[in-house]
C-alpha cells in the first residue's frame, strides 16, 4: 500500500511562488506515474500536473501550463510542484496521487490528505 504525504501548502500573495512536495512511501516510488490534482472550495477535484514513472512524460492541466513544473526525485521518492506567478483562483487543497499508469484526469490509485494553498490578493 502506497502513502503519500504533502507538504509546502501555505499561504501566499498574488504573484508569489511556492514548492509542494509530496513523500511516497509503502512501494516502488520509480514504478509509479505520480499527479497533482487540486480541489477549490466548493468545486470538483481537477487534474494540474502528471508525470510518468520515468520522468519523460508530463501533463498538465489548463489552469498549469506555463505556471507549473511538476518533477520527481526517484531518490527521495519525492514528487514536486513549482508554482510560480500563483493567482487568487489558484487557491485550493492540493493533492498527491499516484498510480500504475499517468492519467490527464483522477484515475489514480493512491491518494494523499492534501496540502492548503491559498492565494491572498
Amino acid at each position: 500500500q502506497v502513502q503519500l504525504v504533502e507538504s509546502g501548502g501555505r499561504l501566499v500573495q498574488t504573484g508569489g511562488s511556492l514548492r509542494l512536495s509530496c513523500l511516497a512511501s509503502g512501494g516502488t516510488f520509480s514504478n509509479l506515474a505520480m499527479g497533482w490534482i487540486r480541489q477549490p472550495p466548493e468545486k470538483e477535484r481537477e487534474f494540474v500536473a502528471g508525470i510518468s514513472w520515468s520522468g519523460s512524460t508530463t501533463l498538465y492541466g489548463k489552469s498549469a501550463k506555463g505556471r507549473f513544473t511538476i518533477s520527481r526525485d526517484d531518490a527521495k521518492n519525492t514528487v514536486y510542484l513549482q508554482m510560480n506567478s500563483l493567482k487568487p483562483e489558484d487557491t485550493a487543497v492540493y493533492i498527491c496521487a499516484a498510480g500504475a499508469n499517468l492519467d490527464y484526469g483522477l484515475a489514480y490509485d493512491y491518494w494523499g490528505q492534501g496540502t492548503q494553498v491559498t492565494v491572498s490578493s
